[in-house]
């Protein structure tokens, strides 16, 4: 799973040394003992007579049910808001989306910020019912959008991302939602870890899971038994990539291609197309056995997927066959925008910045001076980028690259 999106922070910082406890003389370990045993005692002798003992609101420092409200459904348990944050689009953003005019991006603690001025300045929205790590956001017209994120929680917003309402939350799951899609008549799918896959017919007002089971790879004519998209690893239907429905891998990124084909990125380097809108899917042929972050559809059957340490791969037959890219990087790949001229960018971590004038045949580096890891981008114009990751939201300028050529 990606570390931006995972978002998993050490407890103690760096060079803070961890303090040995002192010893104590057996006398004081006795009375503490005792102590203990005492307060123990009292607290039945209490619990027996009938009298309430109110415990601290600990509990609500952390979006999650506290014990009085476990009885009831997840999606109805008190959410602790995300809180205002003087540089929230600074902070860590993980995803980025259109709202018609309007940009909006989500991250950590809850956080969403949107922009009126294609990227340039941001403002945080009033109100968003979660302090979860927000991973995935897209928008079904200008108003209608949808958030998703760890404690598998699914946010709406009916006004342009500047409030929210929580509509979906179960962390006891442990299942972190990883991206979202929205399509048309209020369809929405969202997926996430061990295969998890949500979907929605009414803009993300209630939600369905269903069992992500992928078709197996298409064998070419001719070909052997136990040999499938993966080499010697096999097919679904020799017990070899997607056993259990899915197999259980994590489903990092989906995205569009027209009103019906969608098409997922997996780990483990797992692909899956959909030609009905999410209502099944076919395992496609994969060149690579390291994680994808993510697949970008271009124009006819051309297709792009990355992943791990700079890999990215160009199918011009809608994923039956691919052709190793080199992209001068082994940095991971998480994000990708294409432009309205045609011109395409991929970013990933250590402020990589690929981006490739010929229809995505080949890409030069246009590394950032920051290094500041990037997750996800959206275009702005002919010759820039709104990406968002480590270091929040920031304009990239994409001239001075390489020239554009003919594409083929």
């Amino acid at each position: 799973m990606n570390p931006l999106r995972c978002a998993v922070h050490a407890s103690r910082r760096p060079g803070v040394a961890i303090l040995r406890p002192r010893k104590f003389s057996l006398a004081i370990v006795a009375a503490l003992i005792g102590a203990l045993v005492f307060a123990l005692a009292f607290a039945l002798v209490i619990a027996g007579a009938g009298t309430a003992v109110t415990l601290p609101a600990t509990a609500a420092a952390a979006d999650m049910p506290t014990a009085a409200s476990a009885a009831q459904p997840p999606a109805q348990s008190a959410a602790i808001p995300a809180e205002p944050a003087r540089l929230a689009a600074q902070g860590l953003l993980i995803a980025i989306a259109a709202a018609g005019e309007r940009l909006v991006a989500v991250g950590d603690h809850g956080i969403v910020v949107f922009s009126d001025d294609h990227g340039a300045s941001w403002t945080q929205a009033e109100a968003v019912p979660t302090q979860a790590l927000l991973t995935g956001v897209c928008f079904l017209d200008a108003q209608h959008g949808v958030a998703v994120g760890h404690d598998e929680v699914i946010v709406t917003s009916a006004d342009a991302g500047r409030t929210w309402k929580r509509t979906h939350y179960a962390p006891q799951a442990q299942r972190p939602l990883l991206d979202v899609w929205c399509g048309a008549g209020g369809q929405t799918i969202a997926v996430g870890a061990y295969s998890t896959y949500l979907t929605s017919a009414d803009r993300g007002a209630s939600w369905q899971e269903v069992p992500f089971k992928p078709a197996p790879p298409r064998r070419p004519a001719g070909a052997a038994a136990g040999t499938g998209a993966h080499g010697a690893r096999g097919t679904a239907d020799d017990g070899g990539a997607d056993e259990g429905g899915g197999g259980g891998y994590h489903l990092n990124r989906i995205v569009a291609a027209g009103a019906a084909r969608l098409y997922i990125a997996g780990e483990a380097g797992h692909l899956y197309a959909s030609d009905d809108g999410g209502a099944t899917w076919l395992t496609l042929a994969s060149p690579y056995e390291g994680s994808f972050f993510g697949v970008l559809p271009l124009p006819g059957e051309k297709l792009l997927a990355f992943g791990l340490r700079g890999h990215l791969y160009r199918s011009s037959d809608g994923g039956s066959s691919w052709s190793r890219i080199d992209t001068g990087t082994v940095a991971l790949l998480d994000g990708a925008a294409q432009l309205a001229a045609g011109d395409i960018a991929i970013v990933g971590f250590s402020g990589v910045v690929l981006v490739s004038r010929d229809g995505g045949q080949t890409f030069a580096l246009l590394q950032q001076a920051d290094r500041a890891g990037l997750s996800a981008a959206v275009p702005v114009g002919d010759e820039s980028i709104a990406a968002v990751g480590e270091d929040g939201a920031k304009l990239i300028s994409l001239a001075g690259t390489a020239g554009r050529s003919e594409a083929r």
